[in-house]
């Protein structure tokens, strides 16, 4: 079954499914980038897309930035393999190790934790908000050549009280997204 376009999330209380437009495919991955990775691979598969859109909540690392986001480029913030390669980058390996996307300027950065505390390393990198999925998303799309955006909505500030703020505020970026999702597929 062949879709234009398919939109993955981690979960459903960030996207009601209810509230798409009608005929659009989405897929829950569950949280990290195993769980991400295994299913954008099996949506491929069934879906056959176009374009791949990725939504979800994230942590804010630049202060200057806020809402919804279009994310243009992402990386893998949680590889430390050093001295075998700088963190961030797998060694021995011809994967790229950032992806760009179809649109958007801001950067994130993936990986398996939740971040609750200042990390220089993101700073440095200049990286805007922080997921769970978005890298592995990216990567999947790009090994099947299929083009990938991602809209991300700021929950928390990625500090101490990261856990409940994103509890409180995993909703707010639903309509927001709602209006993207619109203007991307045209209607």
């Amino acid at each position: 079954m062949r879709h234009p376009f398919i939109i993955i999330t981690a979960l459903e209380n960030e996207l009601d499914p209810k509230r798409l437009p009608p005929e659009t495919a989405v897929v829950y991955t569950g949280i990290g980038k195993v769980n991400a990775a295994i299913a954008t691979f099996k949506a491929i598969q069934v879906y056959s897309p176009r374009e791949i859109i990725n939504f979800g909540t994230v942590g804010r690392i630049n202060p200057a930035v806020n809402g919804l986001l279009d994310i243009g480029r992402v990386v893998q913030r949680d590889v430390f393999a050093e001295p075998l390669a700088p963190r961030g980058e797998v060694p021995f390996s011809s994967r790229p190790n950032a992806y760009v996307s179809e649109g958007g300027k801001y950067v994130c950065g993936s990986g398996d934790s939740f971040v609750t505390e200042t990390d220089p390393w993101l700073i440095a990198q200049a990286i805007d908000v922080v997921d769970m999925e978005l890298f592995a998303i990216a990567a999947v799309a790009h090994d099947a050549d299929i083009p990938w955006r991602s809209f991300k909505y700021i929950t928390d500030d990625a500090d101490a009280s990261a856990g409940s703020d994103w509890h409180t505020s995993v909703q707010h970026g639903e309509e927001l997204f709602l209006q993207q999702l619109r203007r991307v597929m045209g209607l």
